[in-house]
């Protein structure tokens, strides 16, 4: 049982949480005023991250088994390792998706297909990697879906004028801390002919990543805007900014251990940004009619 653990990440929880996040924030943006972000539908989206990042990281390592055996980090991966067969990997991929399936026909039925539509996205990404330079920019698109579907599966469709920034937004915050976390294995990825962001960029990596925090904060700024948030949630912006600022400027893409130590601290970014939003939720008027004596 535990190697199918492993090949589900569940030892390394970031990249659930990197998953769920936006998810949260489109759920709570959602949400009515006055009002709590609807804890049944945030359980339900972290049951789903949980499983649709674990079926992730199996297709993941079925087609990079003979690239993750030439790599230190993930020479000991399960498949790479030879723990779990490609078969026993596919079986397992089928049940983690019919138990995903199983969550999203919990929803309605444009948040049924708007999250089927995304398997597309999780099935290609790791192709990716062989074929551009930009993969993060794939992945983005991929783990930053639940920006659309978290509101969808509360107003029963979307809010573009919300939802598109709020999903920009996600998706230049996956290039920043994907690009810093492919610099762990850029040695190794030159090595073996795979191709990321982090050498793309080289030493114009923080120049590249402070324009991806600017427009980040832009999209979350007119998103803020078009959901009529209030001051917490600009304080809560403004906190990601701080973060963000601190995360660029010092780290070093040389040093493997500050990488990761950099790449884990977004888990608290996102988490910021969620109770800003839920804070300033509260702060706003509840809508309703007025009582007649």
């Amino acid at each position: 049982m535990q190697p199918y653990l492993r090949l589900m990440r569940l030892d390394k929880p970031i990249g659930t949480w990197l998953l769920f996040l936006p998810c949260t924030w489109s759920i709570g943006l959602a949400a009515d005023p006055g009002c709590l972000p609807d804890l049944s539908l945030l359980a339900l989206f972290g049951t789903g991250s949980l499983l649709m990042r674990g079926a992730g990281c199996t297709i993941n390592d079925m087609w990079d088994k003979d690239f993750d055996k030439k790599v230190f980090r993930t020479a000991s991966r399960p498949i790479a390792s030879g723990e779990i067969s490609r078969f026993q990997a596919l079986v397992f991929l089928g049940g983690q998706l019919s138990l995903a399936l199983c969550v999203l026909l919990c929803l309605n039925y444009y948040s049924i297909f708007l999250g089927a539509a995304s398997l597309a996205l999780v099935v290609t990404y790791p192709v990716m990697k062989r074929i551009t330079y930009w993969p993060q920019l794939m992945l983005g698109l991929t783990f930053n879906w639940g920006a659309l579907l978290g509101w969808s599966a509360v107003m029963g469709s979307c809010d573009w004028s919300v939802c598109l920034p709020l999903y920009f937004s996600g998706v230049m915050w996956t290039l920043i801390y994907d690009t810093i976390y492919a610099h762990q294995d850029k040695e190794d990825d030159v090595r073996i002919g795979v191709k990321s962001t982090a050498l793309r960029f080289g030493d114009q990596t923080k120049l590249w990543l402070s324009g991806f925090s600017v427009a980040m904060m832009a999209g979350l700024t007119l998103a803020g805007l078009n959901a009529e948030q209030t001051l917490p949630y600009y304080a809560g912006l403004s906190a990601v900014g701080l973060h963000l600022t601190h995360q660029i400027s010092t780290l070093d893409i040389n040093k493997s251990e500050d990488c990761w130590k950099k790449f884990a601290s977004n888990r608290n970014l996102g988490l910021t940004l969620f109770f800003g939003i839920v804070i300033s939720n509260l702060m706003k008027k509840k809508e309703g009619k007025p009582i007649e004596n």
